[in-house]
């Protein structure tokens, strides 16, 4: 038998007419691979799910500890909440006539239009009277519970905003939730009656709305994020600014394919690449076809932003109230504190041996553009840098101390922090780099709009922008969260224990002072 088995030359094929070969039992490992991945993808998925309910779960708790606290310590409005809680109250007991309205508030009433809608239920259903129902824990607890909304919104944003392709682990991704819900300026604010959680839930609504292609209901949202504080408009136009990015973005990748293709010089010199996008632009703007098409998509944030020139005319400005100590101006160093702020709290994924080296190497590359930004910047902070009244009498916050301490000190000091922010702005900019540079463009347009004009240097201004800026970086590695969510916790005991413990007096008040952002 063995005899009659010839050898068969390599690339002949192989034909037996009497045995018949039944390859449907090929098919099953295939079918078990299959199946056995789609339920390892459920598993995974079920298992994030968990996740996220003990990380949401735990920091709830441990915010509902800090928050009987805060109400155990501070049984009197303290700060801006002195006109924010008995405006609320007023709104509370029914009493919402302009006539009723406090001069020292600068922003639409928002805030207790909404809490009046969250805590005035609890009296119809538990029967509680209007004492408890508009005390002052009753409010403050409104904004524990967007808290809590901020917590699920930040999750599914980093969901939406970070790649498919670069699909991250569950544990990036709750580490990266947490970290930002805890972030220290941000979480500080939920355990007093201010703006900034009803702001950041809004706003974040609205952003997660625009991603997801409903325009009308972010439109919506982002009308809500305004009536609690003006400057969240910029927000919106963001949120337009992020589709119309996307379209140019499509546009300028046929352009370039276009141009590979026809071989067409491409254009030569220092600022080729800024020419290039300059003259797409001009072109792109120039076509009925695609201005229509922008109009089509973005028409719900344009019917918004002109109902915010009526209210700017009507109003005779932005702010409303005490305009006095709020007034607009040219304050370029606020991008430079940004990008310091924004340094210092991301320093795992921004500060490194190897960045510096980076940095160091291009600023040697392009000497003559660094040293004309240099210059520029050293100019800015020259004519532009202004010291606020408040910045320089109130010490309860800590820019007081930053201000008192490093800028104030020597006056040389504000111009030797000018490779700090150049080497910070550039981290940024360069940390943003998977994004197109159409939503590069957006994002520091508005970053620009919301932060210069404003001369009172103030953390409390840097939250939104920063969260936003830090959903859209990718995702860092576990380690690297670790970190950055370990010292946002030390941050935060430091800031609660000075808060809570380390409390002091003025000469001529009674009034017990405390420590705070």
């Amino acid at each position: 038998m063995l005899s009659s088995l010839r050898p068969v030359p390599p690339c002949a094929p192989i034909s037996s007419p009497n045995v018949k070969l039944d390859f449907g039992d090929l098919r099953i490992p295939h079918i078990f691979s299959r199946t056995r991945f789609l339920a390892m993808r459920a598993g995974m998925a079920q298992l994030e799910g968990y996740y996220f309910s003990a990380a949401l779960s735990c920091t709830f708790l441990v915010s509902c500890l800090l928050f009987s606290a805060f109400s155990r310590a501070l049984r009197e409005p303290y700060m801006d909440e002195i006109f924010h809680l008995p405006q609320a109250q007023r709104y509370c007991e029914g009493h919402f006539s302009l006539s009723q309205w406090d001069p020292m508030i600068t922003t639409l009433p928002g805030l207790y239009l909404l809490s009046v809608g969250v805590v005035k239920p609890a009296s119809w259903i538990f029967g509680w009277s209007e004492h408890i129902v508009c005390s002052i824990g009753m409010l403050r607890f409104v904004n524990l519970l967007f808290s809590v909304g901020n917590f699920y919104l930040l999750y599914l944003l980093l969901h939406k905003v970070q790649p498919r392709h670069k699909a991250a682990s569950s544990i990036q991704r709750i580490l990266s939730t947490l970290t930002l819900a805890v972030f220290p300026t941000l979480y500080f604010f939920n355990f007093l009656y201010y703006t900034e959680a009803g702001s950041m839930f809004f706003t974040l609504f609205a952003y997660l709305m625009c991603l997801y292609g409903n325009h009308k209901t972010s439109a919506l949202l982002g009308f809500c994020g305004f009536m609690f504080r003006q400057t969240n408009i910029i927000w919106a136009i963001f949120c337009a600014g992020n589709v119309v990015a996307q379209k140019l973005t499509e546009a300028w990748k046929t352009e370039l394919q276009k141009k590979k293709e026809e071989k067409l010089p491409s254009i030569k010199g220092p600022f080729s690449e800024f020419r290039k996008i300059l003259q797409f632009l001009l072109a792109y703007s120039m076509s009925f076809k695609n201005l229509s098409m922008l109009f089509l998509l973005t028409w719900p944030y344009i019917l918004l932003m002109f109902l915010f020139c009526a209210f700017v005319v009507v109003n005779g400005g932005i702010v409303i109230g005490d305009r006095s100590s709020h007034e607009a101006c040219l304050h370029f160093p606020q991008l430079f504190y940004f990008f310091s702020f924004t340094l210092f709290f991301s320093f795992p994924h921004l500060l490194s041996l190897k960045k510096i080296r980076s940095f160091l190497c291009l600023v040697w590359k392009r000497r003559i553009q660094f040293f004309v930004i240099t210059l520029v910047s050293i100019f800015l902070v020259w004519k532009f840098t202004y010291a606020h009244k408040y910045l320089l009498a109130d010490n309860r916050h800590y820019t007081f101390y930053v201000w008192k301490r490093v800028f104030q000190r020597y006056e040389i000091v504000k111009y030797l922090l000018v490779p700090v922010y150049i080497f910070a702005g550039w981290s940024i900019a360069d940390s943003l780099k998977s994004k197109s540079i159409f939503w590069n463009l957006m994002f520091f347009i508005c970053l620009f709009t919301v932060i210069v004009p404003q001369k009172l240097l103030e953390f409390r201004y840097f939250i939104l922008p920063y969260v936003i800026y830090r959903l859209n970086i990718p995702l860092p590695p576990t380690s690297r969260l670790v970190c950055e969510l370990g010292c946002y916790a030390v941050v935060n005991f430091l800031t609660f224990y000075i808060f809570l413990n380390k409390t002091f007096q003025w000469p001529n008040s009674q009034d017990i002072q405390r420590f705070m952002w």
